[in-house]
């Protein structure tokens, strides 16, 4: 039996912060440059995503730096912690990654370190991945999200085909929030405006109560992973969308951190396609 090689840790970036900007109350704009990204390379993917890499409190790591020497000569609580986050735009001409933050005061890891970035700061990125980019024969586009997905939406509005068909939902806090997208012509995004209401109710509701327009659908749906379950079963389920048609995932999950989620997504993610596309079994079946 052929061993499997060993799975090669990604390349790490240092990249050094080139400019802040805030969007909104709860939006931070971070360009990253620097001879460090040198050989950094996007494919033709929207939603591009890279983690961000943050050494625990008070500690130094050796140079070169190397994530698998780190694990080997640290406890485990001195590891570094990863962020991930889509990444909004890259300029391969400038050299220059711009990434956008949700920022809620002091929540969080990566938010907190937008807000007080500033130009000279450095983080190791490490990365990209991705896998959605809108489908040019497509007969209309179904674009969903709240704001961790908002900038993965705006990436897939702005390279949206000439005349496409799109209907775009982005669920944010509220009219503070909104931010000028390009997009083709025709096309609005509907922003949800959440006040007090839960996470992703508004988004349900509003894609749920879509008019569904005839056709093959190219669908983007991303954001709070409760809310993603449902528009999941919504689109897998009543409107029988193609598992291929559709980008479909919970960035995060309310309660819990980036890693936490991650170190469960996948196995939350089989279960739930399990319940979803497994029918229910019949009283012949429970009998038997």
């Amino acid at each position: 039996m052929t061993e499997r090689p060993a799975r090669k840790s990604p390349t790490p970036y240092e990249a050094h912060v080139v400019h802040t900007e805030r969007l909104t109350p709860h939006m931070a704009r971070i360009v990253f440059g620097g001879a460090g990204l040198a050989g950094f390379r996007l494919d033709d993917y929207t939603d591009h995503y890279v983690k961000l890499v943050f050494p625990a409190a008070g500690v130094s790591y050796p140079e070169p730096w190397d994530i698998d020497r780190i694990k080997a000569e640290f406890p485990r609580e001195q590891w570094p912690s990863n962020r991930t986050y889509t990444v909004r735009s890259w300029d391969a001409s400038a050299g220059e990654l711009t990434i956008d933050f949700v920022v809620h005061g002091d929540e969080g890891l990566a938010g907190p370190w937008a807000a007080r970035a500033r130009v000279g700061d450095t983080v190791r990125i490490l990365g990209p991945g991705g896998g959605y980019a809108p489908d040019p024969a497509a007969d209309w586009h179904l674009l969903a999200g709240d704001e961790s997905a908002l900038p993965a939406i705006a990436a897939a509005l702005e390279r949206m085909p000439e005349g496409a068909v799109v209907h775009a939902f982005v669920e944010v806090e509220g009219p503070a929030e909104e931010q000028k997208i390009v997009t083709p012509d025709g096309v609005a995004v509907h922003w949800l405006h959440r006040g007090d209401r839960p996470v992703g109710e508004a988004l349900v509701e509003a894609v749920t109560g879509l008019d569904f327009p005839a056709g093959r659908v190219c669908a983007f749906v991303h954001g709070e992973a409760a809310c993603v379950k449902e528009l999941r079963r919504y689109l897998r389920l009543e409107r029988e969308v193609p598992r291929e048609q559709l980008s479909i995932s919970g960035y995060w999950r309310l309660g819990q951190s980036d890693e936490a989620w991650r170190a469960v997504k996948r196995a939350w993610n089989d279960q739930v396609e399990r319940e979803q596309e497994s029918p229910e079994p019949g009283p012949e079946s429970r009998a038997a």
